[in-house]
């Protein structure tokens, strides 16, 4: 509210009279001669001045017009008080605004002070010169306010601003996704309670900048910078800023660094992972602007900091080992061992030793002194069971008692083995039409899906395609020490209506190739297989929900366009004077739908 008060009272202030009336103008006397005043007003420049009466109160005024009248009526010698006019003006105060006066029918305006002394003037010039010149200003900040939001909400980092009680003010698009809060949510509440481990409310207490600290939000490291906003010498409010998508980011950007300076172009981004951040960079390298895959992103910065069992969803090729790996690196276990378990690569009579292990002797070829299985192997880690839609019924039902108890034992042993590690589950199978068929247990299925994350197929996610090429482009090109090739605007077409059944695995392959197989730096169309090329041809991409929205909106100013011009009987000026725009965007708009 005091915001808005401010803002208030600086706009009356700005159309306060006494900002644009004619200070201390030029006047005339009573007892002034029609001549004189007239070679008085021709030296001025001016078409009228006000007569003031003896205690320098305004009583008249005499114009141009008035004196052409006495000297048409041989007046000339004459005072000007037979002439003049006692009722063409209207007597205003300092204070008042334009917005007021404005409507009055008047020409001139005497401004005077509380003695009824004459201070000012305003004619109509002036008044409307005010009102331009606020009406301009106001429709600057409008374009600004407009500007700022689109800077705001286009900005790849997230941006918070905060007044100085810590209430959100401001909040853009990118933090909204990131930390899966609508922006209208955000605005209004106190900033702790929005965004994790904040600082931004003492910011705006100590008036103290920080910049490149690291801030744990939904237990990733960010970079962030906070800066107080000072106006006038007051502390109004402060800035919060993600400067990079995590940690990762920094590690990147310094490794760039080493290259440059270094000239180390052998560095290896791996190396510099695993000796700095460890694994905490997985999250970051899952590729994807489509909705979807952000929502996939916040649920599993969310559910890591938790111990809800997991079990991830989606066809062959998704992406789901990465998802896994991401609760891994988020959650407490981090600082353990990320064991991964194909079920569907285990021959049945080995499955019950590979995930338990076995005691010396338990079987004929057993190791001696026995063998720990992946349970263990994983113990303060996570355990990774993925394709568990294959695992035989026996196991389902073993795998259950351990995930109820929490207890297990080693094959051949008597000894109870504590379960410390995280158990997250993934399957490209319909796990309840399994169920329904009987060959998967209800009660695992209940088990293991407290939190499903289903991640949609490549084709389900075509704005994604683009991004992909291009990150596999240069992945790959680095991994064979190639020079980096390029890919034409129609070959990512042909890529973007292909299905994908493989998802991306397969796109990872395709481009692999494509890079070894293509002579040159450019893969073209022509490049691309047999398989892909075909489906060019008989497949289009859908387009998107907001370039279909475009396209409607095109043709329906086009069709308006053709109706103006018929109505106008081809007359370009008029059609655009209908359409209320300048001939020149006219014409730009013909030739941009062809009509020209």
């Amino acid at each position: 509210m005091k915001r808005g008060e401010n803002m208030l009272q600086g706009e009356l202030h700005e159309l306060k009279v006494e900002n644009w009336m004619l200070k201390l103008p030029n006047t005339a006397r009573l007892s002034d001669s029609v001549r004189d005043t007239a070679i008085a007003l021709t030296k001025m420049n001016v078409d009228c001045l006000p007569v003031l009466g003896n205690s320098m109160n305004p009583i008249g005024i005499i114009t141009n017009r008035m004196l052409l009248d006495a000297f048409i009526n041989d007046g000339r010698d004459e005072p000007i008080l037979k002439y003049m006019s006692r009722e063409d003006f209207y007597i205003i105060c300092p204070h008042d605004s334009l917005l007021d006066i404005y409507k009055l029918p008047y020409q001139y305006f005497f401004v005077v002070n509380e003695k009824h002394i004459l201070v000012g003037m305003l004619t109509r010039n002036e008044i409307m010169k005010g009102l331009s010149t606020y009406i301009e200003r106001k429709t600057q900040d409008l374009h600004t306010t407009d500007i700022l939001d689109i800077i705001l909400n286009s900005a790849y980092e997230g941006v918070a601003v905060v007044d100085k009680e810590g209430i959100i003010v401001e909040f853009n698009e990118a933090y909204s996704r990131f930390i899966g809060v609508d922006k209208k949510d955000a605005i209004g509440r106190p900033v702790s309670e929005i965004i994790d481990n904040t600082n931004l409310h003492h910011t705006v207490k100590s008036g103290i900048p920080e910049r490149g600290v690291i801030q744990y939000i939904q237990g990733q490291p960010m970079v962030v910078h906070r800066i107080p906003l000072w106006r006038e010498g007051e502390l109004v409010g402060a800035v919060g800023m993600l400067i990079f998508e995590g940690v990762t980011e920094l590690y990147r950007i310094y490794e760039r660094f080493l290259e440059k300076t270094l000239q180390i172009g052998t560095i290896k981004s791996q190396k510099l992972f695993s000796n700095r951040i460890g694994s905490n960079s997985t999250i970051e390298q899952i590729i994807g602007t489509n909705d979807s895959i952000a929502s996939l992103k916040r649920m599993t910065r969310k559910v890591a900091k938790t111990e809800a069992t997991v079990l991830i969803t989606g066809e062959s090729g998704t992406g789901k080992e990465m998802f896994a790996h991401s609760i891994h690196d988020l959650s407490h276990h981090n600082q353990g061992p990320f064991i991964s378990v194909n079920c569907g690569a285990i021959p049945e009579h080995l499955f019950e030793s590979e995930l338990f292990g076995y005691e010396e002797g338990a079987f004929t070829g057993a190791k001696r002194g026995g063998k720990p299985g992946k349970f263990e192997l994983a113990e303060s880690g996570t355990i990774f069971l993925d394709e568990i839609g294959e695992m035989p019924q026996m196991m389902q039902t073993k795998l259950l008692r351990v995930l109820q108890e929490k207890m297990f034992e080693r094959v051949g042993g008597i000894k109870q083995i504590q379960l410390k590690a995280r158990v997250v589950t993934a399957t490209n199978r319909d796990l309840k039409e399994m169920v329904q068929s009987g060959t998967f247990r209800e009660d695992l299925y209940y088990r293991i899906n407290v939190i499903e994350l289903a991640i949609p197929p490549l084709r389900k996610r075509q704005e994604d395609i683009p991004i992909l090429i291009s990150h596999y482009l240069t992945e790959i090109c680095k991994k064979y020490e190639m020079a980096e090739k390029e890919i034409t605007d129609e070959a990512i077409y042909s890529l973007m209506g292909y299905e994908w059944y493989g998802n991306i695995r397969e796109l990872a392959n395709i481009i692999e190739k494509l890079v070894i197989l293509t002579e040159g730096n450019t893969i073209d169309l022509r490049h691309l297989p047999n398989y892909i090329k075909r489906q060019h041809f008989s497949h289009t991409p859908s387009l998107s929900p907001i370039n279909q929205m475009k396209k409607e909106e095109d043709n329906k100013e086009k069709e308006m366009i053709i109706q103006l011009l018929e109505e106008s009987a081809g007359n370009k000026s008029k059609a655009a004077d209908k359409l209320g725009i300048h001939r020149t965007t006219l014409y730009k708009k013909l030739k941009k739908y062809g009509l020209l």
